[in-house]
């Protein structure tokens, strides 16, 4: 009996390691193909450039929502005050008169008399998320029906409004967004850049091609007002965190055009601790699983330099194991170098791309994190995240009532 009760066991873990070994496998196999698809999604979208229009610059109106500084924030509004476009408007929105980017405002201002720049300061608040509250604020003196939401840690080349703009002389587009470079300083920032340069950006490029655009990118949306009325205005994205996500999605839904547009922007990237780095990626993971759950969990069949290294431990070091690992990172650089060097022309990428395995080990390990919590801090606050990605403040008598 006792030596029965060896074979049964012994014959389930060699069952059970067998399965594990197909399931890490076919997972591998899984990533291969998706850097492969990601390869072709980033060539064949960079291969065609938006012809421009001379003759179609409609008014534009500029909102940008602020708070605090960021890495050179008056070059970064000083770029939206240099367009090579005839007629537009630039509206800061900010809450706290005593905010340090009040200053920086009033010097643009006093800087470039000849634009439309106007500051809006009002702790009004229609929802969770600040940001939303800052863009309504600023709206209401918003002149033109042509709207663009641009973060204050964006810098953008004199063409950036003529270019963006272009997809909106297609009546049925809604929404034009943008992919960004990253700008950084110091080695935690470089390491997040990496993975957005390298990861994030591969993400996109892919869904786009795979289902079309339905989301946007926070740091540049730009939307018709006909479009943000149609879905609701601001209101309707005031309790998100994912309000670039909303916005896009919600006017996909509404039967607007999402497109995403070839020109691609300047993003500073202020990260300065590994603890931020992990909170900031943190807070986007658990806001992309509440926000489109089954594509969050289907991004395990992406994870494949982490993937392939549990193959190798489950072959026990095997030639075959190196080669599935040898074979997985090699298209994994690939797809990085196509993505991040070739087709964002990101410097960072470039010069770093070795690190984007550690990169890619760490991703897996906040993916896999994201899965058992929901709270975060941001701003000084404490939010949590319901289920369709709304944001609720932890207050003292909330946080009892959790705890209970």
């Amino acid at each position: 009996m006792h030596q029965l009760m060896l074979q049964i066991a012994s014959d389930y873990f060699a069952l059970t390691g067998t399965g594990l070994y197909f399931l890490l496998l076919i997972l591998c196999l899984s990533a291969i193909w998706y850097y492969c698809y990601g390869i072709y999604a980033a060539i064949q979208f960079f291969s065609h450039q938006t012809q421009t229009d001379p003759d179609f610059h409609p008014p534009i109106t500029i909102l940008k929502p602020i708070c605090g500084l960021d890495i050179d924030t008056y070059e970064n509004f000083a770029s939206f005050c240099q367009q090579d476009y005839p007629e537009y408007q630039i509206i800061f929105g900010v809450r706290d008169e005593h905010d340090p980017s009040v200053q920086i405002v009033k010097k643009i201002i006093d800087d470039f008399p000849e634009i439309d720049i106007r500051l809006v300061i009002s702790d009004r608040t229609i929802g969770t998320n600040l940001k939303v509250s800052n863009l309504v604020n600023a709206q209401a003196e918003a002149k033109y029906s042509l709207l663009l939401l641009a973060d204050s840690d964006v810098r953008v080349g004199p063409d950036y409004l003529r270019r963006v703009i272009q997809p909106m002389r297609d009546p049925a587009v809604g929404v034009v967004t943008c992919l960004y470079r990253p700008q950084v300083r110091g080695w935690v920032a470089i390491l997040e850049a990496v993975g957005i340069s390298t990861e994030y950006h591969a993400t996109v490029l892919v869904a786009r091609s795979l289902e079309g655009m339905n989301f946007a990118l926070g740091p540049t949306i730009a939307i018709r007002k006909s479009t943000l009325e149609a879905i609701g205005g601001f209101g309707a994205i005031a309790d998100y965190l994912a309000d670039d996500f909303q916005l896009g999605y919600l006017s996909a839904q509404a039967g607007y055009k999402v497109v995403l547009s070839d020109y691609v922007i300047d993003h500073a990237i202020a990260t300065e601790s590994f603890i931020d780095l992990i909170d900031r990626q943190t807070r986007w993971n658990c806001c992309t699983r509440v926000s489109r759950p089954w594509g969050y969990l289907g991004l395990i069949f992406t994870h494949g330099t982490a993937i392939s290294l549990l193959f190798l431990i489950a072959t026990l070091g095997s030639v075959f194991g190196w080669v599935v690992v040898g074979l997985t990172w090699s298209m994994r650089l690939i797809m990085a170098w196509v993505v991040g060097v070739r087709s964002l022309k990101d410097p960072i990428a470039r010069k770093f791309l070795w690190l984007v395995p550690l990169r890619d080990l760490i991703s897996f390990v906040l993916w896999c994190y994201s899965f058992v919590g929901d709270t975060f801090e941001w701003r000084g606050r404490r939010l949590k995240l319901t289920k369709g990605g709304k944001l609720v403040e932890i207050t003292d008598n909330l946080a009892k009532v959790l705890s209970s």
